[in-house]
């Protein structure tokens, strides 16, 4: 099985299944030196991880971090750091019964048509249970991002038909964390928990959208012409489980401007280039120009409800399903570390990049 791995000179290759013995991450490239805050990567998990409110799966993963190689005496040697986190709450019995049913909208049909096997527990490799390896690598290039001191917060902005329709400028990014949603609007937070509980006790899910804000980025990440910053971080996003959309800048909302209006004058601050306007959304030509960036990311509904729902088995006779197991009634409150996670690999990635490409 390829497409394992992501970036070029901070290359992360993720390994593991969903009920298998661990999960985990090697992260090639990372610079010599580099100090680690293991409580960092630890307080990044934790927001992840699942069971930590009512509102999330009630699989129960300490997710402790396992460091086993690249780092000595809290610094970085610049070789291979292997990231090892262990599942301790696998019950791989409760899927025993669906082994040979092909569940609504999972990849049960895809991998099995593709590589004639699959694993059946919670969906293996293609469980939303791997991305604490992306989490857990993530923490790592954030935390060399912020030596450059770029900051990069995500946030949840809408489930189901309740938005917060203020812009990213418009809220405090401080108050995050400071509900279960993930949502810095207490009021519209309240809400969206509550819409949350009622999908779930009726057994249903809820997709919605989150934001992700970078600031501090330093003039000229990115590569014309196939390796643009926004391709970039587009595909890594795509990466993440329940994923079905991504914009960036003024979007699609863009496409329905005049040219005068969705133009980015330039101004001098300081003797320094900045833009009036950012419906670039900080990336002109696929390189960022310094200025904010900032992207929306689409959700679906988790696949997983306990709905009777109608499909087929194997051998291709109609069955009736009635999914058990855990799962999210929605995945976006967790998802928020893993946006950030996937955002911060990438711009590590080009943020090396960009320091060999100029003398």
């Amino acid at each position: 099985m390829a497409g394992n791995s992501i970036g070029e000179l901070f290359k992360v290759t993720t390994f593991g299944e969903s009920h298998g013995v661990a999960i985990g991450a090697v992260i090639d490239g990372c610079p010599a030196g580099l100090e680690i805050d293991e409580s960092f990567v630890q307080h990044q998990l934790d927001r992840r991880k699942p069971g930590q409110s009512v509102i999330t799966t009630q699989r129960n993963e300490s997710d402790k971090i396992y460091i086993l190689s690249g780092v000595f005496e809290g610094k970085t040697l610049g070789t291979p750091i292997c990231l090892l986190i262990n599942n301790t709450d696998a019950k791989p019995q409760d899927y025993e019964e669906m082994k040979n049913i092909f569940r609504p909208s999972h990849a049960d049909y895809t991998y099995e048509a593709k590589y004639g096997m699959r694993d059946y527990r919670g969906g293996g490799r293609s469980s939303a249970r791997v991305t604490a390896s992306s989490v857990a690598a993530g923490a790592f290039a954030q935390l060399l991002l912020k030596q450059a001191g770029l900051t990069i917060t995500a946030y949840v902005k809408e489930v189901g038909k309740i938005k917060l329709e203020k812009n990213y400028s418009e809220i405090d990014l401080n108050n995050v964390d400071s509900n279960l949603v993930r949502c810095p609007d207490e009021i519209i937070a309240q809400k969206m928990q509550e819409e949350i509980m009622k999908a779930k006790a009726e057994g249903d899910s809820l997709g919605g959208i989150i934001s992700c804000v970078i600031k501090n980025v330093p003039i000229g990440l990115g590569e014309p012409v196939f390796d643009k910053l926004q391709a970039d971080l587009a595909k890594a996003i795509f990466s993440i489980n329940a994923v079905h959309g991504f914009e960036y800048g003024s979007g699609f909302a863009g496409s329905a401007m005049k040219g005068s209006e969705h133009n980015d004058a330039f101004e001098m601050k300081l003797g320094i280039p900045f833009t009036k306007t950012n419906f670039s959304g900080g990336i002109q030509g696929g390189i960022s120009n310094g200025m904010d960036i900032y992207f929306n990311v689409a959700f679906k509904p988790t696949a997983t409800i306990s709905k009777i729902q109608t499909t087929i088995n194997s051998e291709g006779e109609e069955v009736e399903l009635e999914a058990r197991g855990r799962h999210d009634p929605c995945v976006l409150p967790r998802a928020v570390p893993i946006v950030e996670a996937m955002t911060a690999i990438v711009l590590a990635d080009f943020y090396l990049r960009n320091k060999i490409s100029r003398y």
